[in-house]
């Protein structure tokens, strides 16, 4: 645990994409069998410990401590796991020798029965210096939290063992924890391991943002376009019986779509957006992202939701077809054997992405400006010469989104972040005027917690704390008066209008541009200026 421990405080503490690479990197090379395979898997989320629940840990710290102390001592940091770690008093002194391992922790409570297993994690809190426990309960919760995502870990992985990352991505949905046979190759003591994954992933292939410099480059000869829509990117893989449905990083997400998989009767392999449909007066329309959102992350789909929100896919390329893998083909050719390919199946699950006629580079400006449906972010321009390569490329596909919506709103609330953020009141809820000018109020209008830099971030902290006017647990409210707030710039993708907040409206994507010190709150946006944003056509979510 000592070593994973150290991992993770280190791993906290370096902002630098690079160095964290290093120290994964680092421990993979220095740690034994089956504890970096355990490691692995809990940062990349594959580590399930089902028997310790964050209920079972509040329950174990109120024998310890003061229940009101313990809730003021987590209102300050903002972490479960980290507080518990701190406050923390053991019944009896550290021994050294009494320290587990990973693998230790990891198999005894896999063995364990619920009650069993916490009074485990109590007495291994015992033994435990204050990082260990805090490693110990981030295991057992499952909420790493340390700026590390499943792709960074295998790109760690890739640079360990100086192979490409597609490599481990094509073979990781047929590993299990602890992948001693994935560390064997990669330490050059073993052959590659077989794909035992039907239905595998292959790494997606990205687009870069369209700037002025690439504008010349654009022409129908060359360029073929597509709309961008506001959903999220998919992998449909149906082989050797299996069927699965991928997010872009890889992730199995099937299960939260059975109305799709029930419908992959093919053998191949497709990439598209899924969507989802909700029932208009007159016929089914395309959702927003909000209501994509309702079935996302969840473990379950009720009847219910598969009837409200039914989801289809919005095809976009074929990468098999059949059992002929054709990512080497130019993407023209492989746009002509998904339209042949899309004709087998069902129209109501899978439709194709409409290619956008266009003659010169100024159709394409108007047409970004202008798109036929409010779910399109904005366009797509695909090379007609462009092979399938993995990871973002630099010329053969270029995204061109909407410019951004921008209006001024006033900080209404703030709540504490997460990890190395737990310390600062860092997701800050914002609002616009509504009502009669002579005596208007402010209304929600979105949440953002990213946009300004680490010095504004303290800026805002102690703005937060010198302008608070009621607690909430980790919210405060802050002082949002006419004359008397803070101002922020937001900038957002999208609007829809929303029966869900009180506003009637919801943001896509908002984020804090700039901190306008120089505004009074009285100048922000008032609720019209957001209706006036919204087309007539915009779908209720």
């Amino acid at each position: 645990m000592e070593e994973f421990a150290a991992l993770l405080d280190r791993l906290v503490l370096t902002p630098s994409r690079n160095g964290k690479l290093t120290l994964l990197s680092d421990y993979f090379r220095d740690t034994p069998d089956p504890d970096r395979g355990l490691a692995l898997a809990a940062i990349t989320g594959d580590l399930n410990i089902a028997n310790v629940k964050p209920a079972m840990l509040r329950t174990l710290i109120a024998e310890r401590m003061d229940e009101q102390l313990f809730a003021y001592s987590y209102d300050y940091v903002g972490d479960l796991a980290e507080t518990i770690s701190l406050v923390w008093s053991a019944d009896e002194p550290l021994r050294s020798n009494s320290v587990p391992t990973l693998g230790d922790v990891v198999t005894a409570l896999e063995r364990a029965s619920r009650s069993d297993a916490v009074r485990m994690v109590e007495k291994w809190l015992d033994q435990l210096d204050a990082s260990a426990r805090y490693a110990l309960l981030k295991l057992v919760t499952g909420g790493m939290r340390i700026g590390v995502s499943a792709r960074l870990a295998k790109q760690a992985l890739a640079q360990f063992g100086q192979v490409d990352v597609t490599e481990i991505e094509e073979l990781w949905h047929g590993l299990t924890p602890p992948y001693q046979p994935l560390f064997a190759w990669l330490e050059k003591s073993a052959e590659k391991p077989e794909s035992l994954s039907a239905a595998p992933f292959r790494p997606v292939m990205l687009s870069t943002p369209l700037e002025e410099p690439d504008y010349s480059r654009i022409n129908a000869g060359e360029y073929v376009a597509e709309w961008k829509w506001d959903g999220i990117r998919v992998q449909l893989t149906s082989e050797r019986g299996q069927r699965r449905i991928y997010s872009r990083t890889g992730d199995d997400i099937s299960h939260a779509f059975p109305d799709i998989a029930d419908y992959m009767t093919f053998e191949g392999t497709l990439d598209g957006e899924l969507l989802v449909a909700r029932s208009g007066d007159n016929e089914m329309e395309i959702g927003a992202f909000g209501d994509l959102q309702q079935r996302l992350n969840r473990k379950t789909v009720s009847a219910k939701q598969l009837e409200s929100h039914p989801a289809f896919v919005r095809l976009y390329d074929l990468l098999v077809d059949g059992g002929d893998d054709i990512r080497t083909l130019p993407f023209a050719e492989r746009r002509t054997r998904l339209e042949a390919f899309a004709k087998q199946l069902e129209p109501t699950r899978f439709d194709l992405s409409p290619l956008i006629a266009y003659d010169h580079f100024d159709d394409l400006v108007e047409l970004r400006k202008t798109p036929p449906h409010p779910i399109i972010e904005g366009l797509m321009l695909k090379q007609r010469s462009s092979t399938y390569v993995p990871g973002r490329p630099k010329g053969p596909w270029f995204k061109w989104k909407r410019d951004p919506f921008i209006i001024d709103a006033v900080l209404v609330y703030a709540q504490r972040g997460h990890g190395k953020r737990s310390s600062y009141y860092s997701d800050y809820t914002f609002a616009v005027w509504t009502g009669p000018e002579t005596e208007p109020h402010l209304v929600p209008v979105g949440k953002a917690y990213f946009g300004f830099t680490d010095e504004e971030l303290k800026q805002l902290d102690a703005f937060v704390r010198n302008n608070t006017t009621e607690r909430f647990g980790p919210v405060r409210s802050v002082r949002a008066e006419p004359q008397h707030g803070l101002v922020l710039e937001v900038a957002f993708e999208g609007l829809n209008r929303s029966k869900r907040h009180k506003s009637g409206v919801a943001m896509r994507f908002p984020r804090i541009s700039r901190l306008r010190w120089d505004k009074p709150p009285i100048e922000a946006d008032r609720l019209e200026t957001l209706e006036a944003m919204l087309r007539d056509d915009q779908p209720l979510v």
